[in-house]
């Protein structure tokens, strides 16, 4: 009876194994992470306050600047609409006068 567990090619039936082999792979997976981690908070050039700072300080520069650039691309377009209507309002004139000389 023994022989019917072994499959056609000679081997054992891997089911089992490959089921120990998966939690196995993520209990190291796991492992692996802690231990990374760890290692990254021992590694790390500065306080994790420092840090946070640190990106406080660059997120309202670039507040900032998106603000400016905002406001640079507003006063822009303001402007280039501000000269197309004018184009437009004269075209319009020059129409209605050329209409007039028809009539």
């Amino acid at each position: 009876m023994a022989d019917k567990e072994r499959t056609p090619s000679g081997g054992t039936d891997r089911g089992a194994e490959a089921g120990r082999g998966l939690g196995g792979f993520a209990a190291g997976m796991f492992f692996g992470a802690l231990i990374g981690a760890g290692i990254a908070l021992m590694l790390a050039p500065e306080s994790g306050e420092k840090t946070r700072r640190r990106l406080r300080r660059r997120l309202e520069r670039l507040r900032e600047e998106s603000a400016e650039g905002l406001e640079r691309a507003g006063a822009s377009t303001r402007r280039d609409l501000a000269r197309r209507r004018k184009r437009l309002e004269a075209g319009l004139e020059r129409a209605v006068d050329r209409a007039r000389d028809i009539l």
